[in-house]
């Protein structure tokens, strides 16, 4: 970590993207004024550090196709990552400068251009050396990655699985598919049958999207070697596209087209245990926690499962009234789901207490569940807690902290590569603080075209309980009278604002 005081003058802590090290001292000299000698390791190293104020670091590690889904090993601490693209010849089949021999050719030139960087470096001259730098980082990607992969018809698919060290985002394996398999999901799954943990991937065979339909479809199960690579166990034949995987109890649980499937280890093959057909369209997401599971479907929201051990069976006991196309989901307790769709809404569905007891006091283990449904829906409802709309297609959700002692927040990132945080209020005073700023900058600082801010964040469903940050954050650009008026009528100084703002922020980056 790195302290250091930031614009406002405010001690700040930030993480140092580089290797550990063991020993460091302050270092000045009219090529580096501001910088750190450093050991690590057996190596003497004068580091500078650069771009204190940004609050993401980046380290980039290039692919094949476009990744669908990772996984991460808590054992090993590797990512397993499955890439696939449509209408795409897979990689083996390229005969041409997009295969083997345009990614030699680009690693030669690439180090035939090493000497002439180093050489430039020397010299010193900043202009010349940036414009070196991108010619060097264009000659050193390679044709497929200029020109894109030669194409292919469609419901042809190339695919691949990859084992990544985040620690220095290196590959260790790479593992192509064959038989125009299309890798969509993956997952770690432990196995007391085995007494081992395993890597499932969810492949399908001729996938085509309009219509949606496939050749069939696969469960493929490595088993992790001592270096760190996987083989392949066996494959498990299905009638349909995997949708979604996930670990449940020692077993596996697949979203099979509209199907909910848990299978056990097999020596040959995965053994189904349990199927349960009730879901609309497909499949998308599979989260568990306890006894409940937590599906969503790719136009019908979230339903709530229920499992029981005792006679081996998954019934629906809720699900929403609203349709929605979930593609990234989180469970936040027993009772609660965070979600978002393909129409970049964010969204908070939760169980109420008093039917959650129900559920987990079922007497009949849901063989009633049926009778009291309306209109082949599930007996009960879940209540809309939270809805925001970001804008971008949302693809991931996850909780997580940015900073040390940081507050534990929701995390998304979008289609168009933005990545943003939800933070949860813990005073009733911020609350007031906020609603109030925002309803003041929505009077007095409109959208430079004249679009309504809230009917844009209620367009598809009105906007409820979520506070527009990016909107609050500019009142630091509002003229000075203006930030005057505004305060005024909040009964506070336009220096307090600022200040609550700032810890505000501080709170999560």
């Amino acid at each position: 970590w790195l302290g250091h005081v930031d614009l406002q003058g405010r001690f700040a802590l930030a993480p140092l993207s580089y290797e550990a090290l063991e020993h460091a001292a302050p270092f000045a000299s009219d090529q580096c004024p501001e910088g750190v000698v450093a050991v690590a390791g057996n190596t003497l190293r004068i580091v500078a550090v650069e771009r204190l104020g940004e609050s993401f670091n980046q380290t980039v590690c290039r692919l094949r196709y476009t990744p669908r889904e990772l996984s991460v090993n808590p054992d090993r601490r590797t990512l397993a990552v499955v890439e696939a693209d449509q209408s795409s010849v897979p990689y083996e089949e390229r005969t041409g400068p997009e295969g083997r021999a345009g990614e030699k050719e680009s690693k030669e030139s690439k180090e035939s251009n090493g000497g002439g960087a180093k050489k430039m470096e020397v010299e010193g001259e900043e202009g010349e050396e940036e414009e070196e730098e991108e010619d060097e980082e264009e000659a050193s990607m390679t044709p497929a990655e200029q020109f894109g992969a030669p194409k292919a018809p469609p419901g042809t698919w190339a695919s691949c699985l990859r084992i990544v060290d985040p620690a220095d985002a290196t590959t260790k394996q790479v593992v192509e598919m064959t038989g125009n398999e299309g890798a969509l999901c993956v997952c770690h799954v432990y196995f007391p049958a085995a007494k081992e943990l395993f890597l499932a991937v969810g492949t399908a065979v001729g996938l085509t999207f309009a219509p949606r339909d496939c050749d069939g479809g696969y469960i493929h199960l490595y088993r992790y070697l001592d270096d760190g690579t996987v083989t392949l166990v066996h494959k498990t034949p299905l009638d349909g596209a995997p949708g979604a995987l996930c670990a449940f109890k020692g077993r596996l649980l697949v979203g099979c087209g509209n199907a909910l499937r848990l299978y056990d280890f097999g020596k040959k093959k995965l053994l189904r245990k349990v199927e349960n057909r009730n879901f609309p369209n497909f499949i998308t997401t599979i989260h568990a926690s306890g006894e409940r599971i937590y599906v969503g479907d790719v136009q019908e929201s979230f339903h709530f499962v229920r499992y029981k051990r005792e006679d081996g069976s998954m019934y629906v006991v809720a699900d929403d009234v609203q349709p929605r196309h979930v593609t990234a989901a989180l469970p936040l307790d027993y009772d609660t789901v965070a979600g978002g769709d393909k129409f970049g809404n964010i969204f908070v569905q939760r169980l109420a207490a008093d039917i959650s007891e129900e559920i987990e006091e079922d007497p009949t283990g849901g063989k009633n569940v049926g009778a009291s449904g309306v209109l082949n829906g599930a007996p009960h409802k879940v209540e809309q807690v939270v809805q925001f709309h970001v804008g971008e297609t949302v693809c991931a959700l996850t909780k997580g902290t940015l900073q040390a002692g940081g507050l534990e927040c929701i995390i998304y990132t979008t289609l168009m590569g933005t990545v943003g945080a939800l933070m949860p209020f813990v005073s009733r005073e911020d609350v007031d603080f906020c609603t109030h700023l925002e309803m003041h900058m929505r009077q007095d600082a409109p959208p430079l075209l004249g679009r309504d801010h809230m009917a844009f964040r209620s367009s598809y469903f009105p906007v409820k309980d979520v506070i527009d940050g990016d909107l609050c954050e500019q009142f630091t650009t509002l003229a000075a009278d203006l930030q005057r008026r505004i305060a005024e009528d909040m009964d506070r100084t336009p220096s307090e604002i600022l200040k609550k703002l700032e810890d505000l922020r501080a709170k999560v980056a």
